[in-house]
């Protein structure tokens, strides 16, 4: 396969030390302006310090978008307006779409590491933005594998194929706003992963060690934007872990407040007058 084929690093961005919920110390990289549509953000929380995250996320509204709550360590427990409530631990992820409306919590748990996990905000198309809310966990035993060379991929959701030899999975999340992927890749001390991938948005988000991509290095704490190709090589020289994330961009408009994801200022001003009167899950 030929050089022309490789996605390339297109944008490199770091992520911002942030905080959020009751004082939940945190790492974010958000793009509302549609660069990683159909993603909107990334939030890793990871510390030892229970000081740093043990407030939690109490009660608190959604509106338009899709979570993705993915742990490492740890644990978090949900519960939502709609009798919903179950944790998940390390390996397990929960999945939200908040549709017309939601309002949950989430409180974090802690093992001998702490806790570290991560939880992304999809958009959703604008003829979802008013539908029903739904919930799933998955755990950890459902998630399929690929085994590249010294380097392993644990697909959440989408559908995953290794370029040489060609092997295809798919994650259990198939309702991914934006046909969307995401994946979590382990990659050992000169290991390699290579994936026939041709989605149109294409990121790469490393948060331990480094990863070469291409003849670019990327280091920890860092989301790289791929450009077009059709092929992902993903190698590194000291061991590293990162979230591949891919999807359909909606390439509609984004307007944004706090909890809410819409696609007109209008539209946010009825959120939240829904939310204010008590109408926003009705």
């Amino acid at each position: 396969m030929t050089r022309s084929t490789m996605r390339q690093p297109v944008s490199l961005v770091r992520s911002q030390p942030s905080q959020d919920g009751d004082g939940v110390k945190i790492k974010r990289i958000h793009d509302f302006g549609g660069g990683i549509d159909p993603f909107l953000m990334l939030d890793e929380l990871g510390s030892d310090r229970p000081d740093d995250y043990i407030g939690g996320f109490p009660p608190h509204p959604h509106r338009g978008i899709q979570t993705l709550t993915y742990v490492i360590h740890g644990g978090l427990t949900h519960e939502d307006h709609m009798g919903h409530s179950s944790t998940i631990n390390a390996g397990d992820a929960q999945w939200m779409h908040t549709g017309r409306g939601i309002i949950h919590s989430e409180m974090p748990l802690t093992d001998h590491h702490g806790l570290r996990a991560f939880q992304l905000w999809l958009s959703l198309a604008a003829k979802d933005k008013l539908s029903e809310a739904t919930y799933r966990d998955v755990r950890a035993n459902e998630m399929p594998r690929l085994e590249g060379d010294r380097a392993t991929l644990i697909a959440l959701g989408g559908e995953w194929q290794c370029a040489e030899p060609q092997h295809t999975i798919s994650g259990p999340l198939d309702a991914l706003a934006g046909s969307g992927g995401v994946a979590h890749v382990l990659v050992e001390e000169n290991g390699r992963l290579s994936l026939a991938q041709t989605s149109p948005m294409l990121a790469v988000y490393v948060f331990a060690g480094e990863l070469e991509i291409g003849e670019q290095r990327i280091p920890d704490g860092h989301l790289a934007r791929l450009g077009d190709g059709q092929q992902l090589s993903l190698t590194s020289r000291t061991g590293a872990q990162a979230l591949i994330l891919y999807g359909t961009p909606h390439q509609e408009p984004i307007a944004h407040y706090g909890p809410f994801v819409m696609n007109s200022h209008e539209e946010l001003e009825q959120a939240l007058n829904d939310y204010r009167s008590g109408s926003l899950t009705g």
